[in-house]
Parts: structure tokens; C-alpha cells; sequence
């Protein structure tokens, strides 16, 4: 049986793409520090669960005792403002503690790194939209310059270390699971807000647009990525703004709420819209359009 482990496995996307792996047959390991990520989000099946931050020089530990085939590197700091407040703390877990482990995987002869990106930070306000991984990278928030660097990383390992790799660019991911009480994933905290009659906050005039992608159609692409090397946007092609997404889930929810404007936020784009031809045309397809992804979510944080 081949042997996966996964950073940040406990979190949002990534305790989907642990239950991908444990349906497609692979053992998992999971690495989470739990401070976004929750043991509840977990897969009830058997599996390793170290509660690890990837910064800490005893990973190897891990590694050496498990030896994965395959390593899915989720663990980061997500928050785009939280990177413009405090960009050496975002720098410490996206970039240091992703050389850390790129550093074990090339040492323990891992087979294949797959690397979760950013599509909506890197490319910073595209000439062009939707935006093709052929566009140059020009973030601009540390996150998204954390998330390039450790991708140029990736290629030093490859060419140094025979490492090889996949960087998966996503667009904005939301659905089940997906933390509702901090300031990233604008879909979980207005449903959650929604559903429980409180008004929610619209950073600016709310007509910026991203690119939202259902997780499940993520935790497909990192399956595939197994068999990819490169680089790979994940998304939709489709622009939606803040403020339809606001007034599409108050009519899938059948709830009345009200929103307010704040100051917009410095360091984010206006417009993100990703064009994942490249990934298609390696087999992988969205199943999930934007109202049907909306409804599991919005009927996930009702059960919650």
C-alpha cells in the first residue's frame, strides 16, 4: 500500500484531500499543529495524526518512520491580511516551514511533492482574465510572495535534489469545514453569519471578484497532481463578485440578513479569475457549479 502524508491534513482543504486519498486506497499520515485545523475535521478511519508544527527540526522523525510515497504540503498561514499585519510570522510558517519539508521529502526519497499554491495572490491585478499559469507572478501580499517563493523553491529541489513536483494554484476554495469565525473564506462567514440572523461586514464596495472553487473539485485535482509535474491552476473561469455571493446565499438559505461596508483591504486584488485549460486537458473537471457547491455549504453549516 503507498503511503501519503499530509501537512495541515486536520484543516479545511486538507482533511478533503485526506479522505480522497483514503477512498483511492493510499495509507495516510497526517502532520496539523491544530491551530486552525481541527482533530474533528479527521477522517474516522485509522490513521497517523501528529500534532506537529512543519517549522520544527523533529519532522524528520516523521519522515524517517513513515517514509511516504507522496507528500501534500496544505500547512500554511491562509490569511491575506493576516500576512500585511505580520509578514516575518507568515514567512516563518510558508516559507521556512515549507523548506523544512521539502528538505525531508528530498532526504526520504519522496516520489512526488505536491504543493498547495495560491492562483488568487500570486498574479497580483492580471493584465489579463481569466489569468493562465503563462502570466508573470507578481503578488501583492507577503502571502502571495511566500507562496511564489516556496514554488521557486520547488523548482531548486527538482534541479538539485531530483525532487519532483506540482504546484497547484487554487482560486478562492470554499465548502464544509472551511473555518467561519476568522477573516479568510468570505463564503463560510457569511453563511454562518446568515443562518444566524447577524449582519456581516463587505470589505470595500464588494463588486471585486474571485474565482470560487468547491473543495471537492480541489481534493480532485491533488489526485490527479500524483501522476502531473508543473504547474497547474485550479479554478473555475468564472468571476463572481462579493456582493452576488452575499445575495446568492441568502436565497439558497431562505434567510433575510443585511450587510454593511467597510474600508477595503490593502494588499488585495480586485479582480481574480484563474483559466485551468492546462489541468483539464490533463483530465480533471469541475463537478460542482457555484449554486451547488453554495447549497452543501450553506446545509453544512446548518447541520453545524
Amino acid at each position: 500500500m503507498e503511503k501519503a502524508l499530509v501537512t495541515g491534513g486536520a484543516g479545511f482543504i486538507g482533511s478533503h484531500v485526506v479522505d480522497a486519498l483514503i477512498d483511492k486506497g493510499l495509507e495516510v499520515v497526517v502532520v496539523d499543529d491544530l491551530s486552525s485545523g481541527s482533530i474533528n475535521n479527521v477522517n474516522g478511519q485509522e490513521i497517523d495524526l501528529y500534532n506537529e508544527d512543519i517549522t520544527n527540526s523533529d519532522l524528520w522523525r516523521i519522515f524517517r518512520k513513515h517514509k511516504p510515497d507522496y507528500v501534500f504540503h496544505l500547512a500554511a498561514q491562509i490569511n491575506v491580511r493576516e500576512s500585511i499585519k505580520d509578514p516575518i510570522e507568515d514567512a516563518r510558517t510558508n516559507i521556512l516551514g515549507s523548506l523544512n519539508v521539502l528538505k525531508c521529502s528530498a532526504e526520504f526519497g519522496v516520489k512526488k511533492f505536491v504543493f498547495s499554491s495560491t492562483g488568487g495572490a500570486i498574479y497580483g491585478e492580471a493584465s489579463k482574465l481569466p489569468t493562465s499559469e503563462r502570466q508573470k507572478a507578481d503578488p501583492e501580499s507577503p502571502y502571495g510572495i511566500s507562496k511564489q517563493t516556496t514554488e521557486k523553491h520547488l523548482w531548486f529541489y527538482k534541479k538539485n535534489k531530483g525532487l519532483d513536483s506540482v504546484a497547484l494554484r487554487y482560486g478562492n476554495v470554499y465548502g464544509p469545514r472551511q473555518n467561519s469565525k476568522g477573516e479568510a473564506g468570505v463564503i463560510s462567514i457569511f453563511a454562518n453569519n446568515i443562518l444566524c440572523g447577524k449582519d456581516s461586514r463587505i470589505n470595500g464596495d464588494g463588486e471585486q471578484t474571485r474565482d470560487y472553487v468547491y473543495v471537492k473539485d480541489v481534493a480532485d485535482a491533488n489526485l490527479l497532481a500524483m501522476e502531473l509535474s508543473g504547474v497547474y491552476n485550479v479554478g473555475t473561469g468564472i468571476e463572481t463578485s462579493v456582493n452576488e455571493v452575499f445575495r446568492k446565499i441568502i436565497d439558497l438559505s431562505e434567510n433575510n440578513a443585511f450587510s454593511s461596508h467597510e474600508p477595503a483591504i490593502k494588499g488585495e486584488v480586485k479582480r481574480s479569475c484563474l483559466d485551468s485549460r492546462k489541468l483539464v486537458g490533463k483530465g480533471w473537471k469541475t463537478q460542482y457549479n457555484l449554486d451547488r457547491g453554495l447549497k452543501e455549504t450553506i446545509d453544512y453549516f446548518r447541520s453545524e
